[in-house]
């Protein structure tokens, strides 16, 4: 498995109306190894069960792949 996730998970809370969402970066997803599908790791699980796949930004993806490598 690549150290650099393709994407990032995300538990994201819905709150009351003009408010803004609660984004928590959860866990990441790495290309299969056998070259399909995703594999993915995730610290926590989200309560209400909205769980977010979004390709890391630039400073993100720099923060992952030394998170990635130090495990």
């Amino acid at each position: 498995m690549s150290t650099k996730p393709t994407l990032l998970a995300y538990a994201v809370k819905t709150r009351g109306p003009k408010q803004k969402a609660i984004w928590t970066r959860i866990g990441a997803a790495w290309p299969h190894s056998s070259g399909t599908g995703l594999s993915i790791e995730l610290d926590a699980l989200p309560i209400d069960g909205r769980l977010v796949l979004i390709e890391p930004k630039a400073e993100e993806a720099a923060q992952a792949e030394t998170e990635g490598s130090a495990a």
